[in-house]
């Protein structure tokens, strides 16, 4: 199993046309968290794209040329691109490019995104949400797969017998479908023979089964070999010393995170009961010990046999040490011991 970080670079709006010091200030902190992950040994690092004040990643290419920069060998993967309001063949460009810039360590990881901000932003339609993705996902694979491409759709003007370049420095870059539940996306994923991340935030993990059964059926449907599929499995995580000690030091973050959220969209603001249900050893919270994190991943991959945890950090109001202890622990003791435990299974 691949171990990873993810992030969407929360911050703390200050709602100015300049002089972003809160913005600088964690983006120095996403460096540094990078610079750690490689340094231990973890696989990926993943950031994601929003378009809203309380995140400051826009561009994931960007950022994770930067990363490249101060880091060696871990794996520099967008946790979400959203396809549907990019356009496909400057988004291969980006991501070859940072593949070279980091001797072949980039991946894309297309989405719909969980926010909506992109659509009005970039002049794309809510009502074109769907086909928007499965006509822009098409030509990055064909791109992807083909040096010159001939393309026509129904959303961007055609292209006949144009080279895309520059090409990557891998033979093709990996791409990898970001879903949060829906099956068609899941059965896309998998009849395509794409990597497949699940996004587990809320709910009960063994709810996703049918999902990941779906890709899996749908790719061996379409003759690709199942033995080689990715599947990650992304959920958020914060780890202390002890299991008290991490739930009181993350509650007040992920409080007014969700609280955030959540009165966008309805939702009734979050208790603590509801916390320690989802912190609960079925539960999708990965917040706690070390061993209770490495028994949870265990857990999930008797479940899901997956490739892949990514785990995804949310910083908040916690001070950056503890952050990047919580990541050291991660990597340094968690991703052994689980390796132990399922080679020995």
């Amino acid at each position: 199993m691949e171990f990873g970080i993810s992030t969407f670079g929360e911050v703390t709006p200050e709602h100015g046309p300049g002089r972003a010091r809160n913005a600088h200030t964690r983006m120095q902190e996403l460096l540094a968290e990078a610079r750690l992950s490689d340094e231990i040994g973890l696989d990926v690092f993943a950031v994601g794209e929003h378009h809203r004040p309380d995140f400051i990643i826009s561009s994931p290419e960007v950022a994770l040329g930067a990363i490249a920069t101060v880091t060696n060998k871990i794996r520099l993967s967008s946790s979400v691109t959203v396809l549907s309001s990019a356009d496909p063949v400057r988004t291969f460009q980006n991501f070859a490019t940072l593949d070279l810039i980091s001797n072949g360590r980039a991946e894309i990881m297309a989405g719909r995104g969980s926010f909506i901000e992109s659509f009005p932003l970039f002049g794309y339609h809510l009502n074109d949400y769907d086909e928007l993705f499965v006509e822009k996902l098409d030509m990055l694979t064909k791109i992807n797969n083909n040096e010159i491409i001939s393309w026509q759709g129904k959303f961007r003007a055609p292209i006949r017998e144009r080279g895309i370049y520059p090409r990557p420095y891998q033979d093709k870059l990996p791409i990898w479908l970001a879903i949060g539940g829906t099956p068609a996306s899941a059965a896309r994923a998998g009849k395509m023979g794409l990597g497949m991340t699940v996004a587990i935030l809320g709910g009960m993990p063994k709810q996703f089964l049918d999902i990941v059964k779906l890709f899996r059926q749908s790719a061996a449907d379409a003759g690709h070999n199942l033995a080689t599929l990715p599947l990650a499995i992304n959920s958020q995580m914060y780890i202390a010393e002890d299991s008290d000690t991490a739930a009181n030091e993350f509650w007040p973050t992920y409080e007014k995170l969700m609280n955030r959220v959540g009165e966008e969209r309805g939702w009734s603001p979050i208790t603590r009961g509801q916390y320690e249900y989802l912190r609960s050893p079925e539960g999708p919270l990965f917040v706690g010990s070390v061993q209770e994190v490495v028994d949870k991943i265990v857990y999930q991959s008797k479940l899901f046999n997956h490739s892949r945890f990514l785990a995804q950090i949310i910083k908040g109001d916690l001070p950056h040490d503890k952050m990047l202890n919580s990541i050291e622990l991660f990597g340094k003791k968690v991703a052994p011991a689980v390796r132990r435990q399922l080679q020995a299974s």
